[in-house]
């Protein structure tokens, strides 16, 4: 059998190789700077304590390690290092190599800190063998623009003036610092020693290139849908697997067809009342996982069932025509023309609706307060991206509290009169349709009375043509346009004859041939002008608010404001975080709060005062992130004699502390936070 003569695979204990003495592990200049967020190292203890608490005989695959050996690393320049050491310098596994460091240094130091006659000696010496090499300094050494961070991180050799520094080094260890207590230290040690991975070693003539972009470009990455089948379905045995994937994964899969992925998203949102990012990396998997962390067999079936039963109902979203009610099968065809992003919220009330939990007219106000929600507020010009998930906690609350939510940031009657005078009518057949009582749209045309791009010889009163208007009486109808009052809707077979029709030819031969009673009624209108468009808007806008009408509610219609649990959580310090806000509102109070660190510093020094009790508990079972002592480097701050707010924290945990803070509390619903336009386009 032939053999590889570029390239030696060898699979080996992680934590074997990297306490090899005689062995330095080099990241090259031309590696990406360390970017593992507190995310992935929460999966990573996750990870180590299954294996842990495994059998013995379990191990837990971390994937291949790639380098080149180097035996003169004298040569690239840095003082200290021996000729006669092997200099292993990464080519893929810088990440995964780093974050190991330093969850072993934060154990390190953990067991270094006990008192000296109950420190573990030996296990020290083990966790250190891992982490310096001979000559005192870190095993592995870093590009050297941040060696100097690693290396006082790793040693514990922080000096002055470092402790309000930033680094993904000082928050994934200050992470480690809080979650693994010194009782707890054995166990994930005992988890570490279990970690394999294939480590790949090329020879001189191998090309590192090519083998690194085999090893990271071959093939698509599993999207999130895909990662979640496989998280179900591994661990079983084939003949579990079978009958899951039988009798509920492939009818999950027929029901949702191309949107599976959408399925989970919405499901997820629904579930947890959270929004979920589907475009931040594996969001919607790592919800998943977070949502259901163990599926023994006799959980997975009654979970797997509940996930059926709603692929059955996104199918009837996706295709209102087979709903067992006409009536409903319009509403939920109403509500996909204005948009699927609520999801989340009908499949729960279609749910309940099919079990009885709701009733019919239950769920028909929902489907036009959703309606209503969602035109309003694109006639006016807002959003309506992350609204759902918070009008899915509402809903979990009461339908008083549902309309409570809704009424809140659906613009008022005065706001849609005004946009409708002079914007262009969004979603324009069904607007029509509905305000003309028209079942199905699907043989209908939307036509402008005055059109969009007239002839010269087009004439609006059969005595003067478009070419004899004056500069200002043309802007002003082409102002017009696409507004409501301009647009008629016709039969296919009428709009065909109207496309180049002048007004006196449609009064008089097109619009009275028309079924549409609103259609019909331009006829009586003698001339169309801009006069004449300002009063059909202003009656047909009185049928606009009535069909899509606000729930009766007082206070504001929007204000731009996102509640504190829809706040986008951010990887790292993106450009531009020290401006993210334009303010907070605290339970009615105007903080002028820019930031995410001085929220989280803000909200925890409040509840410290106001509801000490919440912040204990949640950080009793979070791990942090106040803690008895300042047991690491970094920069603290003190609430009182005895407790100390860690603030080293990346971006995205502190946001996710203060969520979970304020919903321990019971307040997070009275918080707010107003995005500035630099948070709008981060």
């Amino acid at each position: 059998m032939a053999t590889a003569t570029n390239i030696d695979a060898t699979a080996v204990n992680t934590i074997g190789w990297l306490s090899a003495p005689r062995t330095t592990i080099v990241v090259p200049v031309y590696q990406r700077q360390y970017r593992w967020d507190i995310g992935g190292c929460e999966q990573l203890l996750a990870d180590i304590r299954a294996v842990s608490d495994a059998r013995d005989t379990h191990t837990h695959f971390i994937g291949s390690i790639l380098s080149s050996t180097n035996r003169h690393p004298a040569h690239d320049g840095q003082a200290g290092a021996s000729v006669d050491a092997t200099e292993l310098v990464l080519i893929d596994g810088q990440q995964r190599i780093t974050t190991l460091m330093l969850l072993i240094a934060a154990l390190h130091h953990t067991v270094l800190q006990q008192p000296a006659e109950t420190r573990d000696t030996a296990l020290a010496a083990e966790l250190e063998a891992v982490l310096v090499n001979g000559s005192g300094g870190t095993k592995l050494r870093p590009h050297r623009a941040w060696a100097d961070v690693f290396e006082s991180v790793v040693l514990g050799r922080r000096g002055s003036g470092d402790e309000d520094r930033d680094s993904r080094f000082d928050a994934n260890y200050a992470f480690f610092r809080s979650q693994v207590p010194p009782e707890e230290v054995p166990r994930m040690w005992s988890g570490l020693q279990r970690l394999e991975h294939v480590a790949i070693t090329l020879r001189a003539g191998a090309n590192a290139q090519q083998i690194f972009e085999s090893l990271n470009s071959t093939g698509e990455p599993l999207r999130d849908h895909e990662l979640i089948h496989n998280y179900v379905l591994m661990g079983l045995t084939h003949a579990e697997q079978t009958e899951i994937e039988s009798t509920y994964w492939l009818p999950i899969e027929q029901n949702t067809g191309d949107s599976i992925a959408a399925f989970w998203r919405h499901y997820l949102v629904m579930t947890t009342g959270r929004e979920i990012d589907a475009g931040d990396g594996r969001g919607v998997y790592d919800a998943f996982r977070q949502q259901f962390p163990r599926l023994d067999i006799g959980t997975l079936r009654e979970l797997a069932a509940e996930w059926t039963a709603y692929s059955a109902v996104y199918r009837t979203l996706l295709e209102p025509q087979h709903a067992d009610d006409a009536e409903v099968g319009r509403q939920l065809g109403y509500v996909n023309t204005v948009g699927r992003g609520m999801y989340p919220l009908v499949m729960r009330e279609y749910r309940d609706y099919l079990t009885g939990d709701i009733d019919r007219a239950a769920l028909i106000r929902t489907l036009e307060g959703v309606q209503s929600l969602l035109l309003r507020r694109t006639v006016v010009g807002l959003g309506n991206d992350r609204l759902v998930a918070r009008l899915c906690r509402a809903r979990s609350e009461s339908a008083g509290a549902l309309d409570a939510a809704i009424a809140r940031i659906t613009p008022s009657d005065a706001r849609v009169r005004v946009e409708l005078k002079y914007s262009a009518l969004p979603h324009a057949a069904y607007v029509l349709g509905r305000i003309a009582g028209v079942g199905s749209t699907s043989d209908y045309a939307v036509d402008h009375v005055f059109p969009l791009a007239p002839a010269d010889s087009w004439s609006g009163d059969g005595v003067r043509e478009w070419a004899e208007y004056s500069e200002d009486e043309q802007n002003s109808h082409r102002a017009l346009a696409a507004s409501l009052g301009n647009l008629a809707l016709l039969e296919d077979t009428l709009g065909e004859r109207a496309i180049d029709a002048g007004y006196p030819e449609k009064r008089d031969r097109i619009y009275p041939a028309s079924d549409v009673a609103s259609t019909r009624e331009i006829a009586g209108t003698p001339a169309w002008g801009t006069a004449a468009i300002a009063e059909r808007t202003a009656r047909l806008t009185a049928d606009f608010v009535r069909i899509w009408s606000r729930p009766t509610a007082a206070g504001i219609d929007d204000d731009g404001l996102t509640p504190i649990l829809d706040a986008q959580r951010r990887r790292g310090w993106p450009r531009g975080w020290q401006r993210e806000f334009e303010y907070v509102e605290y339970r009615g109070e105007h903080w002028e709060v820019y930031d995410v660190k001085y929220l989280f510093n803000r909200i925890f020094k409040r509840l410290w005062a106001d509801s000490r009790e919440h912040v204990v508990a949640l950080s009793a079972r979070r791990g942090g992130p106040i803690f008895g002592a300042q047991a690491w480097n970094g920069h603290w701050d003190t609430l009182d004699d005895e407790h100390f707010l860690y603030m080293g924290w990346d971006s995205r945990y502190m946001l996710t502390a203060v969520q979970g803070v304020l919903e321990e509390s019971g307040i997070a619903s009275e918080v707010f936070v107003k995005y500035s336009y630099i948070g709008d386009a981060m």
